[in-house]
């Protein structure tokens, strides 16, 4: 009993996962690769034959009217205002982890003060 709620509840975790959003900014809202998704071909395994596609979001529509409906939704409109936002890039990740250069002394070597010749006389 325990077991098979556990994989329902793990089945329904996975199931409802999106797209990350760094994905989409690196290469879905490309213009070519845009182009494509708004484009495709017909696909009976897809909802909507894969002829209404939110690119922002990476979800299929059955509909036009329901993908009009979701472009004026406020999930919609959180998604575009959080795609414009940069994406975090390794560096960033490095140096919030802090592994970063920033922060940090630059190794140098020490040399002792060699008197020279001339100081000495």
């Amino acid at each position: 009993m325990h077991d098979e709620m556990c994989t329902e509840r793990l089945a329904h975790e996975y199931a409802v996962r999106s797209r990350d959003l760094d994905l989409i900014q690196l290469i879905d809202l490309d213009p070519k690769n845009r182009a494509a998704l708004e484009g495709q071909p017909i696909d009976l395994e897809k909802p909507g034959l894969a002829q209404h596609y939110c690119v922002e979001c990476a979800k299929y529509y059955e509909t036009d009217f329901a993908l009009q409906s979701h472009w004026r939704s406020k999930v919609h409109k959180r998604r575009c205002k959080e795609l414009k936002q940069p994406a975090y890039t390794i560096e960033e990740a490095e140096r919030a982890g802090g592994l970063g250069r920033e922060g940090k002394r630059t190794t140098s070597i020490f040399r002792p003060l060699i008197a020279s010749d001339d100081a000495m006389s």
